[in-house]
């Protein structure tokens, strides 16, 4: 009877088998099926176009020379990185929402083209950032030339990373290379590899053109990168990219408050002014430390306070004894 049973057991156990991997090779082949369906729904969808490529280009008022094939193919390959590279373009779009608005009214003081806007972006992303080689902010200075075109930079303070001082420096700098070198694309080259490398460039070759100019890698796709960065940006449903107003970082208002003595703590500082250090540094990036030294005659320190859009109510700053501030700081609403 026993023996019996235990066959019973057996053929039980051996039919339980065959069911189970029936079951599991029906569903996978039904998953195997489904996989299969929307793999080829992706295919039969997804594609790579090569992007337009202008018949007729220009940045800063300068034509680009389309016709040598040279010229257009290193313009073509910088349409279809940035085209192709959808996070970083989409973002720097996003980003130009708030930062050109800054920029250009500069760029128009000094006489600079509006496309230099351009600049920051195929420099920096429009992002404060800081470059193997040390270059900082949004413009990408390195601390001499940092230096020699006016920005502060010393212990606790580094001006580089002041989008507004930093944008004037760049002006003077482009205004500078264009009296040497006579043109804006060669201004642009200059601001990459540096004038004593473009001038070195210019002397060994006998050319004084950027598009004849034999150059480093960089400096060589530099002019196409800016020229493709304006057109994609211009010119965006082109290049396939949908952004609406709305999705875009919007500028930031602040008041700006003027103050010609040392702060020795600017978290309790931020404080008083109802914000705090993070605040208060985010919206000037350009302080590195906790604390500022008394500022240069006549040039006293211009701090960025955030302004929720409509007329803001600071503190009343009366007693600045815990800063060693004096009485003659003074709050001005920025020019919008």
């Amino acid at each position: 009877m026993s023996h019996l049973l235990d066959n019973k057991r057996l053929i039980q156990g051996f039919l339980l088998v065959i069911l189970l991997g029936f079951l599991f090779k029906l569903t996978t082949s039904s998953r195997n099926s489904e996989e299969a369906r929307l793999l080829d729904e992706f295919w039969s969808r997804y594609s790579v176009h090569a992007v337009p490529i202008p018949d007729n280009m220009e940045f800063a008022g300068e034509r680009v020379p389309l016709e040598d094939f040279e010229v257009r193919e290193r313009v073509d390959r910088e349409l279809l990185v940035n085209t192709y590279f959808q996070s970083a373009t989409i973002l720097n779009m996003k980003r130009s929402a708030r930062w050109f608005p800054i920029f250009e009214p500069i760029l128009k003081q000094y006489g600079v083209p509006d496309d230099f806007k351009y600049l920051a972006v195929i420099e920096s992303g429009l992002a404060n950032v800081v470059s193997p080689s040390q270059a900082a902010g949004f413009w990408q200075f390195i601390e001499s030339t940092g230096k020699a075109y006016g920005l502060r930079i010393e212990e606790g303070i580094d001006e580089r990373y002041d989008p507004i001082r930093s944008t004037h420096a760049t002006c003077r700098f482009l205004l500078d290379a264009k009296k040497e070198f006579g043109s804006w694309a060669m201004a642009a080259a200059a601001f990459n590899m540096g004038t004593s490398g473009l001038r070195k460039q210019v002397q060994q070759q006998g050319l004084s053109e950027y598009y004849e100019l034999w150059l480093n890698q960089e400096t060589s796709r530099y002019m196409p990168r800016l020229i493709a960065t304006k057109y994609i940006f211009e010119h965006p449903k082109s290049y396939g990219y949908r952004l609406s107003p709305a999705q875009k970082y919007a500028p930031l208002p602040a008041n700006t408050l003027i103050v010609d003595t040392a702060i020795i703590d600017l978290t309790s500082f931020a404080r008083t002014l109802g914000s705090n250090y993070k605040v208060f540094r985010s919206n000037n990036p350009w302080i590195r430390s906790y604390s500022l030294p008394a500022p240069s005659p006549g040039k006293p320190y211009a701090f960025r306070v955030p302004d929720p859009g409509s007329s803001v109510d600071l503190p009343e700053l009366t007693d600045f004894s815990s800063f060693q501030m004096g009485d003659s700081s003074i709050v001005i609403p920025e020019t919008k």
